[in-house]
């Protein structure tokens, strides 16, 4: 082979890696975040060969791409959460008898099996504590409640503290002022009113003249989804320019905080998904094998789309075809299950939300835990399945609760992996749920008869 084919060949390589590189976004984080390392590195202070003090200017230069990023997600992220519960819950008023018939057990399931996730993501940070591999001094920050950390109490007085609370936390959790709420980034008051709102929706007779609502709705929803894609743009830079800065100030070992992060979270999503398999040999009368076969298929698609709605199809087809739903239960139920059904969401925001409290050396008492879990619950059932939108959501959280934000450069560095699995185990939760929630089962076993 002459010189001349060589760079040709060369240059032909070089054309299709690009191409393929810049239709996939996962991999342009990927090259953020190795490319952030490496700079990261050689700024940090593991190698000493640059002033403290220049590296720290350089990193905040760095740093700035990913600081817009948070901001755009930010700046739409309450229209954005309102509007999606709204008409997420204004879906299931098209069918009123399927949404009575079905609608209060699924209720059920998501509830138990969101709480669940979530108490188990928190349960597992705490427990492996993966943000305390990252040795920073604690931050004095404002607190939830300001004496919670300040003395120990006996398990007992913890106790009467958190029920002489829980009245008051359930009366706040109905805003006053919406407006006020938003603008103080009050996330759980903005959930609960957009749920009064849906729920209104549902039980009016004049949908007629909601009509412009609705429309309305849609329009903002649109638009906001809009800003969150532009905010995608700027994600590998964001990466290498968070991950960049973070390195130059911690140094390495900053890597295994990192690590111990993304492997607490797949303890938990391998837990729920055992959950999930479990419930649907008990309560579906199919075996784990024959469970895990139908669906593999789904769960590979949204592994690799991180989509809930993008596998919607193959999800409703699988749950009529190999899981033996009626087809009116699925084409009901499953829809309704990509919107609501988070509990692999929430799992990672409750271990996200503990990890970066870790890293920023804030602790965390029980009562601040609880809260956390709460509006996680409340916020991963209402959260549209896009991008960006999770990143949002923590960064408020972490926000109103006084918690440093740079710990979210951990999270934000393998996001899209995380988010693959995590979908995952989210639409095998929607097919579980399709399985189990039929009446009786009578519907399931006079389908799986017409089938044999």
């Amino acid at each position: 082979m002459t010189p001349d084919v060589k760079r040709i060949h060369y240059r032909s390589l070089v054309s299709r890696a690009e191409s393929w590189l810049r239709s996939r976004l996962w991999a342009q984080v990927l090259a953020g975040l190795v490319a952030g390392v490496a700079v990261g590195m050689a700024l940090g202070p593991d190698t000493g060969l640059i002033d403290p003090a220049l590296a720290d200017t350089i990193g905040r230069w760095l740093a700035l791409p990913g600081q817009l990023f948070l901001s755009l997600i930010k700046m739409v992220l309450m229209p954005l959460v309102a509007s999606s519960i709204i008409l997420g819950l204004a879906a299931g008023a098209s069918d009123p008898a399927k949404l009575r018939r079905v609608g209060g057990r699924f209720a059920v399931f998501v509830g138990a099996t969101t709480v669940f996730a979530a108490v188990l993501g928190a349960g597992l940070a705490l427990l492996l504590r993966p943000g305390a591999l990252v040795n920073l001094s604690p931050v004095p920050v404002p607190r939830l409640k300001p004496d919670a950390v300040s003395a120990p109490a006996s398990p007992v007085d913890r106790f009467g503290e958190i029920g002489a609370e829980v009245p008051d936390l359930l009366v706040s959790l109905v805003p006053e002022n919406p407006l006020a709420a938003a603008v103080g980034n009050e996330m759980l008051a903005i959930v609960v009113f957009s749920i009064f709102v849906g729920i209104a929706y549902v039980a009016s007779s004049s949908k007629d003249k909601l009509a412009p609502l609705m429309g309305m709705l849609e329009a903002l929803l649109e638009v906001s989804m809009t800003v969150v894609k532009w905010a995608m743009y700027l994600t590998p830079y964001a990466v290498f320019g968070l991950t960049a800065q973070l390195l130059a100030r911690l140094g390495v070992q900053s890597l295994a905080a990192l690590g111990a992060y993304v492997a607490t979270v797949l303890i938990g999503l391998a837990i729920l998904l055992a959950l999930y398999i479990t419930l649907a040999a008990v309560f579906g009368k199919i075996s784990p094998m024959r469970f895990q076969r139908a669906v593999g298929e789904v769960q590979l698609l949204a592994f690799s789309t991180s989509s809930s709605a993008a596998v919607m199809p193959l999800s409703i087809e699988t749950a009529v075809e190999k899981l033996r739903v009626p087809s009116s239960v699925a084409s009901f139920l499953i829809p309704l299950a990509a919107t609501v059904n988070m509990a692999g969401t929430a799992l990672y925001q409750a271990c996200a939300v503990v990890f970066v409290a870790q890293v920023a050396g804030v602790p965390l008492a029980i009562p601040e835990i609880a809260f956390i879990v709460v509006t996680l619950v409340a916020a991963s059932i209402g959260a549209p399945g896009a991008p960006g939108v999770s990143i949002a959501i923590l960064s408020s959280l972490i926000v109103s609760f006084g918690i440093p934000e740079y710990g979210l450069v951990f999270v934000l560095g393998v996001d899209r992996f995380l988010d693959m699995a995590r979908t995952a185990v989210n639409v095998t939760g929607d097919l579980t749920a399709a399985r189990i929630l039929t009446r009786d089962g009578e519907e399931v076993g006079a389908e799986e008869a017409r089938h044999s």
